[in-house]
């Protein structure tokens, strides 16, 4: 007699079915809703059996969403057959998620261990990026490749860390949208799950997605009076310099609730809708680090990494991205021009003052001019505007990029003895004149240019992308070879360069580490034009806010100039290597200064350091070698 499977929902066939080993669980063996009893209305909500068509999860980390994702998947496997595909944000972390969680549930589970043959099994169907199973096929890919987003139809998709997805894929779109276009034929039938921690506010996929829902909370009883509550960071109350005073106080009768009250809390927990959802078909949860079980993140542990994370602006919006699961809000609004020409200090232009240790410039083109402002930079990203310089005549013309060649050989002397040349140079390549601008830098062939296009955006992990090759046309002739161009992100640096501009002085005034330096003899327009911007939160076309920068007045000249002497440091690898790179300028400013046949080319810092390279002749027609050049640094003469 033949009988329909059991209608189990994903929490039930977890308890039944799943099993965690030592390679992918710090709590190796069967499945346990009751140890995150929060995580079972999610996986309830993906089964097949619940009407939702949209399951949106905004949350902290330590809080075992990806394992939730995985039970879904081993559901689908096993219960519900039908093509899914799971994206990561790129296809290297979808291999690495087949590698480190799909292959572990494959072989611990025995559900899915007798479903899906061995990856050496010959024609077994089980690649690193496909597992095919009776009745379906699961594919994974990166939201990077258009190509893997289109490539199949399928029912259901799991999109994990959105909030780390391009913008735009291959000039199709979204990556979002082409991953849910493909599941469009199943009708109601189709399920899509979208996980992640969230990054900027009005900017990150998660929370728009999270407030287009019901908004549900994860509500907890207080272990004196009972009053059900969801649990807020400001309620977390400890003595300063003592995390292990950490005690959650209900907001009710204000009583200390300690570390081990929260396995009570969490049992006697419920979700609750705290909105009207804009599609009834989409539900949303958000949780964040307080909830994570006995064992795992301890209110100890998050009121210290709190205190840890005090006076650095970077660390408090990682804490509150990944320990608390809401969005950072970017300080966009802009300082103000009268309290920055207030602050100038005395010291003389065209001199390196004696903390910098490297040398940046960026360069924005105009129609009538090149505007080239050259920083100096030190550990923490402390910076000193070195130079402010103009050069007449228009972009098409070959006697500015010469004057910028000489700019480039130029050596500026260093307070206490010695001089430095300038170590990367970014130039704005767009404007009406990019062709003519790609001819003209590479007839410089200098290798510490970096031609570079901005894009609008807040991809931190990688804010300047490429190199790319593009066509470059002098006189109306395209080239054979085409120029190295780099993407930055420019809304990225802005946010940043702001952030350091609104630093206050320490105690005794002392200044933090990331402060802005300006020189008195610079002219009060150019510090307008260095806060020229502002951000400012609009509404797209779906009603969802969004945050662009908008111009306050028209010149923007020092702002696009410190974005790319920024995107060249970055490229230099000072976000990269952290202490490596500034230990080793350190270094090097102790043992100069360095007779001028010593002085190498500068490029890419990367350890370790290869041998010394001499400097080739500056100047306009100079050959230099292709390529980026990663040699000791050598910026000091």
């Amino acid at each position: 007699m033949l009988r329909p499977p059991p209608q189990l929902t994903v929490s039930e066939w977890a308890e039944r079915h799943r099993m965690l080993g030592s390679r992918a669980s710090a709590e190796p063996g069967p499945w346990r809703t009751s140890r995150t009893p929060y995580l079972k209305d999610v996986m309830d909500a993906l089964s097949a059996v619940h009407p939702a068509r949209r399951v949106v999860f905004m949350k902290g980390a330590q809080v075992g969403a990806t394992e939730s994702g995985n039970n879904w998947l081993g559901y689908i496997m096993h219960h519900v057959p039908a093509p899914a595909l799971a994206v990561q944000p790129t296809v290297e972390l979808a291999k690495r998620f087949s590698r480190q969680r799909i292959d572990p549930l494959l072989e611990e589970t025995p559900a899915l261990r007798e479903r899906v043959a061995p990856a050496r099994a010959r024609d077994s169907g089980n690649t690193m990026l496909s597992k095919e199973f009776p009745g379906g096929i699961l594919v994974l890919t990166g939201a990077n490749s258009a190509v893997g987003l289109r490539s199949m139809t399928a029912r259901f998709l799991f999109l994990d860390e959105v909030d780390a997805y391009p913008g735009d894929v291959a000039g199709e779109g979204d990556p979002i949208a082409l991953a849910e276009a493909r599941a469009r034929t199943f009708g109601w039938r189709r399920k899509a799950f979208l996980v992640s921690t969230p990054t900027i506010a009005g900017r990150s996929r998660i929370e728009r997605e999270y407030l287009a829902s019901d908004q549900r909370r994860f509500f907890v009883p207080c272990t004196a009076c009972g009053e059900m509550q969801w649990l807020r960071f400001e309620r977390l109350i400890w003595e300063k310099g003592a995390p292990e005073t950490a005690r959650y106080h209900c907001t009710a009768c204000d009583h200390p609730m300690q570390e081990h009250d929260k396995t009570a809390m969490l049992s006697g927990g419920e979700w609750r809708a705290t909105a009207e959802g804009q599609d009834p078909h989409t539900v949303g949860f958000h949780i964040s680090a307080l909830y994570s079980p006995v064992g795992w993140l301890s209110w100890e542990q998050i009121a210290r990494d709190w205190e840890v994370a005090q006076g650095k602006p970077e660390d408090i919006k990682t804490f509150r991205n990944t320990v608390l699961g809401e969005t950072w809000q970017e300080q966009g609004e802009a300082p103000d021009w009268e309290r920055l020409v207030e602050r100038r200090e005395d010291f003389a232009m065209g001199v390196v003052p004696t903390g910098a240790l490297v040398l940046t410039a960026g360069v924005d083109v105009q129609d009538d001019r090149l505007e080239c402002d050259v920083w100096g930079w030190a550990e923490g990203f402390s910076s000193w505007l070195v130079d402010h310089v103009v050069i007449p005549g228009s972009p098409r013309d070959r006697e500015p990029w010469d004057e910028l060649a000489r700019v480039l050989a130029r050596d500026w002397p260093r307070q206490g003895g010695g001089a430095m040349r300038i170590a990367r140079l970014c130039v704005d390549t767009g404007g009406r004149d990019t062709a003519a601008v790609y001819g003209h830098l590479r007839r410089l062939r200098d290798p510490r240019i970096a031609p570079t296009k901005g894009i609008d955006g807040w991809n931190r992990a990688q804010p300047v992308q490429g190199p790319t090759a593009v066509d470059a046309l002098v006189n109306g002739q395209k080239l054979r070879r085409g120029l190295k161009l780099w993407t930055v992100s420019v809304s990225t640096w802005k946010a940043d360069l702001y952030r350091r501009l609104w630093l206050g002085r320490g105690d005794a005034e002392e200044l933090p580490p990331g402060w802005v330096h300006l020189p008195r003899m610079i002219d009060v327009e150019w510090v307008k034009q260095l806060v020229a911007e502002q951000l400012r939160t609009t509404k797209d076309r779906r009603g969802f806010a969004r945050q662009e920068w908008a111009k306050l007045r028209e010149r923007n000249e020092a702002l696009d100039c410190a974005v790319l002497a920024r995107a060249a440091l970055w490229l230099l690898g000072a976000d990269r290597y952290g202490e490596q790179f500034w230990a080793r300028l350190r270094d090097e400013a102790a043992d100069a200064p360095l007779r001028p046949s010593e002085l190498p080319v500068a490029g890419n810092i990367a350890p370790p350091s290869p041998p010394s390279l001499a400097a080739p002749a500056s100047g306009p027609d100079t050959q230099r070698p292709r390529g980026w050049l990663a040699p000791r640094s050598g910026w000091l003469r």
